[in-house]
């Protein structure tokens, strides 16, 4: 399932050629890629696992059916998991380790353990030990929620819509739900109001927080991707500061790791704004999280978020592998706690979060651990900046291949002059900015805009949209 995500278009795109020499080829390249040895000592082991909707038995049996077709392949049925967990399991078992469920819970709560028992003595808290609200979406996630519940007996959560009470998956709940309407999920209200609360959604590759609001049953204050991102950023960066601080109490640059911020042309102006004035490397990509993942693996640490929730921390090996050094040689020395404990916190956090691919779970962990370091509420938390209202519109268009952008899809370079008129529309607006970019899947072309007010804000995507009628030509 993995190749076939991957390299779906690449196939589409050599079709015409012949199917089993392309297909060759595909698979070569990420073999090549992956440094995949290809020895026949070892068997093909897949492991496979399902999600709690009843489609799923019959979905295991047939992948089993095909994988025992192919000589030297192993199915192994996991049973229910979330996405995120398998994904887990499949890079702890290529690296050697022993890879379970019960594996899985014990690594996020141990880290997470160590992450709180770190905690400044002398951090002035603004957070009482109150309760996480968390919203399950009806799916595997709030399922593995109760069960991460029982593991973890120092954080008290409320979990409601973990699906054992009916409710229909992702349906009026989820993080998706949360991200995209702005409103409390079902079974939130106005008992809820200040409460720090979060969505996973139904499969727990995403998670957002949110505030139900004063006076309102169901509007909330959205804490979504983008300040998970920086909340985690400004916690690393924290870290490195102190790790690399020579004697007389100067940084030295980070040292060995370089610490990259990636993100897509979605992520609000405001936080990409924020994150640079903090001196974070912010960079871009085109829409995807395969293209976010890759270029943050170009950093000794990456982080990257979509603001829908969906992200992760990557740590490189070479830096995982310097830091236990490091962390030796400091617990040996014992000559500067801080620096020892700023490795260690460093540690716990490669541990805890999934590197594999955004995991609600494991976000929802380190996030926990980070406001508890910090001393913030989540008010606090979402004080870091405010966003800038933003709109996003779909033009039908009779060929968006018209549309060709470069520079993260940033930037218009055909039709010719179109940026130029974008440009010309953007000016008009304070703390203006929009792009466009052809959908992957239908014909039409995406507008994006931010500006100061949402009055002017929706004038400039309407603008933009019209710009795109004008030069490519609306669907009939």
């Amino acid at each position: 399932m993995l190749i076939v995500g991957l390299f779906s278009f690449q196939f589409v795109v050599l079709m015409d050629h012949n199917v089993v020499n392309c297909l060759q080829q595909i698979i070569d390249g990420f073999v090549r890629k992956e440094n995949i040895d290809f020895d026949g000592v070892h068997p093909a082991e897949i492991l496979l696992a399902r999600d709690t909707r009843p489609s799923g038995v019959s979905l295991i049996d047939a992948a089993k059916q095909g994988i025992d077709s192919i000589i030297g392949a192993i199915a192994n049925d996991l049973g229910i998991l979330t996405t995120p967990q398998l994904h887990w399991m499949v890079r702890a078992r290529n690296k050697g380790f022993k890879a379970t469920e019960q594996d899985y819970f014990e690594q996020l709560v141990t880290s997470y353990r160590c992450l709180v028992d770190l905690i400044p003595v002398n951090s002035n808290s603004e957070v009482d030990d109150d309760i996480l609200v968390a919203d399950g979406a009806n799916g595997v996630g709030g399922e593995k929620l109760e069960l991460l519940k029982g593991f973890c007996d120092n954080l008290s959560i409320d979990i409601r819509n973990s699906g054992k009470d009916g409710g229909v998956l992702n349906e009026g709940v989820g993080a998706d739900f949360v991200q995209k309407e702005k409103v409390a999920p079902s079974g939130f209200g106005a008992n809820d109001v200040g409460l720090r609360c979060a969505s996973l959604d139904g499969d727990a590759d995403r998670l957002v927080y949110f505030v139900v609001s004063q006076g309102s049953v169901n509007k909330i204050d959205l804490v979504d991707g983008d300040k998970i991102l920086s909340l985690f950023a400004l916690f690393i960066k924290e870290q490195l500061t102190t790790l690399f601080r020579d004697t007389d109490g100067r940084t030295n640059s980070h040292g060995h790791a370089r610490l990259g911020i990636v993100q897509t042309a979605y992520a609000n102006g405001a936080s990409t704004h924020y994150l640079r004035n903090v001196g974070l490397d912010v960079s871009f990509t085109p829409t995807g999280v395969k293209y976010l993942h890759e270029k943050a693996a170009e950093y000794e640490i990456g982080i990257y978020f979509e603001a829908n929730g969906h992200g992760t921390i990557l740590f490189s090996e070479d830096f995982c592998s310097w830091l236990e050094s490091r962390n030796s040689e400091l617990a040996s020395a014992s000559e500067d706690s801080e620096k020892h404990k700023a490795a260690l916190r460093l540690l716990a956090a490669s541990r805890l979060i999934n590197q594999a691919v955004g995991d609600a779970l494991s976000g929802l962990l380190l996030v926990e651990a980070i406001l508890k370091h910090m001393g913030w509420s989540i008010q606090k938390w979402n004080q870091l900046y405010t966003d800038l209202p933003s709109r996003q519109l779909k033009v039908k268009v009779a060929d968006r291949t018209a549309i060709v952008t470069t520079n993260a899809e940033t930037v218009a370079v055909k039709p010719t002059g179109i940026q130029e008129a974008i440009d010309s529309e953007v000016a008009k607006y304070p703390q203006g900015r929009s792009f466009i970019r052809p959908s992957g899947t239908e014909d039409v072309v995406r507008v994006y805009a931010e500006a100061a007010t949402q009055e002017a804000t929706d004038s400039l995507a309407e603008s933009v949209a019209a710009l795109v009628i004008k030069f490519v030509g609306h669907a009939d």
